[in-house]
């Protein structure tokens, strides 16, 4: 059994009231995610990412689209609490480890708002779960530092 690991903790603020930083981190987050660098496509050759699909309905898949047809997952939703919460069982890869877990929340601040990422669940991983966290704690500044601009 693997000792607990610290959840990486972002936080940023942006410019725009609740609602809209909610609904661009979701159902908007194929406007500004780096896809060029942060995707799926790489395993189908010849694949570009057409769209991204963000449910609303936990259970349901977060879905990249590709331009050959096929829609590779993300993770799945499993909290949906517009425009406050959100939280997602994280996968976006194909290898047979469990899912982390994805939270983030949205608190109106002054005249913006305080969005707070909190990535665990890093023991499910086992001998991967370092080397895992060390690189979504980078590539979550590179993400959130996207999202910012765009929002």
């Amino acid at each position: 059994m693997i000792d607990p690991i610290d959840p990486i903790r972002k936080r940023v603020l942006v410019r725009c009231d609740v609602e809209r930083a909610f609904d661009l981190f979701t159902r908007g987050v194929g406007t500004w995610w780096p896809l060029e660098t942060h995707s799926r496509r790489g395993e189908v050759d010849g694949a570009r990412v057409e769209r991204v699909e963000f449910p609303t309905d936990p259970g349901r898949p977060i879905l990249e689209h590709l331009s050959t047809g096929d829609a590779l997952p993300w993770g799945q939703l499993v909290e949906y609490e517009r425009p406050h919460r959100v939280v997602i069982a994280w996968k976006p890869n194909a290898n047979p480890n469990p899912p982390t877990e994805l939270e983030v929340t949205f608190t109106p601040e002054g005249d913006g708002t305080r969005i707070e990422l909190v990535h665990r669940g890093w023991e499910g991983l086992g001998s991967l779960a370092e080397e895992g966290r060390a690189g979504y704690d980078e590539g979550w500044d590179l993400v959130l530092g996207r999202y910012v601009r765009a929002a």
